[in-house]
Formats: structure tokens, C-alpha cells, sequence
């Protein structure tokens, strides 16, 4: 009865976020599906930490929106989070929940809390330090570029990516009665996630400039024209980026936890 229950919960959770313009109709779907399988695998305690992460993201998102135009003018894709978007930050968390119901192993819990932290570590980092007054630095250059640029970092960013995965460590933590060990490795994992993300923002994931505004931007479209290839691989998105930082920062978190913390 009380899976029912949740999952009526994340029904209602994501039309909230479609009627909010927080979710697209796919994103809705996918939000939805993704709600459902980490409800089955780690029920109401791991709802709890995907709707914190979510909740928090959005809020974010909208915070200093007018401010944050030109940023996401950047982007190839807005606030308002589609399918693929849910699944880059949600599909991981999902795969380890149906991974756990299969293979009750704490590995797979480990692998889902530090990817959340993970996630939502980079996007603290991007909302937040997004609004920095000093303009970020490119990790590829080492020089100064304009914010909202793949692979940068800012002061106000770094601390906040801190913050993003100390925040689900503490949650995890409390909701679980984990050790401060486990504490650790969720954060510190979940922390180099946002670093993982940032170096393959830099170097692998794709970018273009806009022949009209010169703007360097991750679209193939830009002020109503095709823009042009400058570097990176181009299938690797935004989206790809989080997915492989995410997973990346999992194996590595779950390799921490058997060989050195003897998980």
C-alpha cells in the first residue's frame, strides 16, 4: 500500500513539474518512470533524496532568471528539462535502484547516492556560480571566459558544487544511519563528479559560434542560423557529459569503497 502511495506521490510530483514548466511532456515521462524504479529499489528514502535534487535544481534554475539569459543563450537546452536531460541526471540513479532489487548488493546504494550527488553537485555549481561577479576560468586556456562556458570554474561555482554533494551526503547520511566513512566517500565522489564534468566539458564536449553574434554556443542553431563547428567530439553533449561524469564518479566511489574503505 505505501508503494502505491509514492508512487502516486511522484505522479503528482512530476504533472506539478510539467504544469510548472520545470518538465517538458517527455521529461514528465521520463521523470516519471525514473520516480517509479527508484521507489521500488530504495522506496521513500531514495524519493527523498532524487526529490531534493530536483527540487533544489529547479528552484535554482529560476533563481535570477533574467539574469541568467545570456548564459543559457549558450545552451542547447533551456531550464525547462526534457527527456534526455532527466534521464543524464536520473537514469543511473534508476539503473542502480533496479540493479539493487536484483542484486540487493550496498554497492548498487553506493553507486546511487554518490550519482545524485554527483548530479546535483554540477548543477548547484552551474546555477550558482553562473551569478559569480568575476568571470569563471577555463580549465582548458587557463584564461578568463565569459560564464555559462563548458569547462570553467569560478570560486562561487567550486564551493557550491562542494555544498551540492555535501548536501545529499548529509541527507543520505541521516536517512540511512550511515557512518561518517560512507558520509565521506558519497561526498567526495559525488563532489568529483562536478570536476569530471567540467574536464570533459572542456575537452571533449562540442561546441559552436554563432556566424551572426559570435557567440560561442553548444547548439547547432543559433539566432536563427546554422552555426559552426569550432571543437569537441560532436556527439558529446551537455547531456552526454553528465551521464559519463556521473558514471564515472560512481565506479570510481564504489572501487574506493571495496578496495581501500573494504566495503
Amino acid at each position: 500500500m505505501k508503494e502505491l502511495i509514492f508512487i502516486f506521490l511522484v505522479l503528482i510530483s512530476a504533472f506539478l513539474g510539467y504544469l510548472l514548466q520545470l518538465l517538458t511532456m517527455s521529461g514528465t515521462i521520463a521523470a516519471i518512470v525514473v520516480g517509479v524504479l527508484i521507489n521500488l529499489g530504495f522506496g521513500w528514502k531514495g524519493l527523498l533524496l532524487l526529490g531534493f535534487f530536483f527540487t533544489s535544481s529547479s528552484l535554482l534554475s529560476k533563481y535570477k532568471k533574467k539574469q541568467k539569459q545570456q548564459i543559457e543563450a549558450r545552451h542547447e537546452k533551456g531550464s525547462t528539462r526534457d527527456w534526455q536531460q532527466v534521464v543524464a541526471n536520473g537514469g543511473l540513479p534508476a539503473l542502480f535502484s533496479v540493479l539493487f532489487i536484483i542484486f540487493p548488493s550496498p554497492l548498487f546504494f553506493i553507486a546511487f547516492t554518490i550519482t545524485i550527488a554527483s548530479a546535483n553537485s554540477d548543477t548547484w555549481a552551474s546555477e550558482i556560480g553562473s551569478l559569480s561577479k568575476r568571470r569563471p576560468l577555463s580549465i582548458k586556456h587557463f584564461k578568463q571566459v565569459e560564464p555559462g562556458t563548458s569547462g570553467a570554474m569560478s570560486f562561487l561555482g567550486t564551493f557550491a558544487a562542494i555544498m551540492g554533494s555535501f548536501s545529499i551526503a548529509i541527507i543520505a547520511m541521516l536517512s540511512y544511519s550511515l557512518s561518517f566513512s560512507t558520509l565521506f566517500i558519497i561526498f567526495v565522489f559525488g563532489f568529483l563528479g562536478n570536476i569530471l564534468d567540467t574536464l570533459l566539458g572542456a575537452f571533449i564536449q562540442v561546441t559552436y559560434r554563432c556566424p551572426s553574434c559570435e557567440m560561442v554556443v553548444e547548439s547547432k542553431w543559433h539566432c536563427n542560423r546554422k552555426t559552426v563547428y569550432m571543437s569537441g567530439n560532436t556527439i558529446v553533449n551537455n547531456d552526454l557529459v553528465n551521464l559519463s561524469s556521473c558514471a564515472l564518479a560512481s565506479i570510481l566511489g564504489v572501487l574506493f569503497f571495496v578496495t581501500v574503505a573494504g566495503g
